[in-house]
């Protein structure tokens, strides 16, 4: 599937975060719907826990307007994303150990004033249906 590149721009309004090449499978149904849709995006494999100081870089310098973020296991990835700006930011669990629990109780149980939409264990498609929700916010 070479949809990985098919929209991507140097403008994106969505950005996909994965904290693992090991998440492809769930972040490449993001892909696909955001392709169909023709919404640019910029993907980026940056770990919140191995990768600190680059995923606060790109933070920094990111200009997109919403943020989906794939992890499993600990999950800290959206959340962590979400504490450092004030874009949404959509996290998507993967179902990489436990079912999948870990990761969706991590991302769902959110301390206040950081707040992460959260969609299905695996459910990548949904993340970028939602996003394009928000996005569509900009055309009422």
């Amino acid at each position: 599937m070479d949809d990985l590149n098919g929209k991507k721009s140097n403008n994106p309004l969505v950005s996909i975060i994965a904290g693992s090449t090991s998440d492809k499978e769930v972040y490449e149904k993001a892909i696909k719907v955001l392709n169909e849709n023709n919404i640019s995006y910029d993907l980026q494999i940056i770990s919140a826990h191995r990768d600190p100081d680059k995923l606060d870089d790109y933070l920094k310098h990111s200009k997109v307007l919403i943020y989906i973020a794939v992890a499993g296991l600990s999950a800290a990835l959206p959340g962590t994303i979400a504490s450092k700006t004030d874009k949404p930011v959509i996290g998507v669990p993967v179902s990489a150990k436990l079912g999948g629990l870990d990761a969706l109780l991590s991302i769902v149980q959110m301390p206040p004033q950081v707040p992460v939409a959260c969609v299905g264990i695996d459910r990548g498609e949904n993340a970028a249906y939602l996003a394009i929700k928000i996005l569509n916010l900009r055309n009422k």
